[in-house]
């Protein structure tokens, strides 16, 4: 599985973006997906994760009510809309694919790290105030 995330930029706060995973994979609809941050210095935290039908979503509190995690199972990808911008949701966003049926950690769906076998090489969201 190779994954492939653009969409990023430097925006004011407030603002908002949308970020694009295109997944080169025969069979997207196998797999979980996800979207981590990973801001200077700090952990690469999880932000948000859809099932493979897309009927289920799952988000960090801190980003719940601002941003939308979708999916486009004909198209191959996986998308976050990114509204109400923050300075603190400055990060290089990363697009994960799972294979887990059952996730780790008591979690609705995969949301930690090592539920996620296939990661892409990240997106830059800069966030001015």
């Amino acid at each position: 599985v190779q994954l492939q995330a653009c969409g990023g930029g430097l925006v004011q706060a407030g603002d908002s973006l949308r970020l694009y995973c295109a997944a080169s994979v025969r069979t997207f609809s196998i797999y979980g997906m996800g979207w981590f941050r990973q801001a200077p210095g700090k952990e690469r935290e999880f932000v948000a994760a859809i099932s493979r039908s897309g009927g289920s979503t799952y988000y960090v509190d801190s980003v719940k009510g601002r941003f939308t995690i979708s999916r486009d199972n004909a198209k191959n990808t996986v998308y976050l809309q990114l509204n109400s911008l923050k300075p603190e949701d400055t990060a290089v966003y990363y697009c994960a694919a799972s294979s887990r049926l059952r996730p780790s950690g008591g979690y609705p769906l995969p949301a930690t790290r090592d539920d996620y076998a296939y990661w892409g090489q990240g997106t830059l969201v800069t966030v001015s105030s």
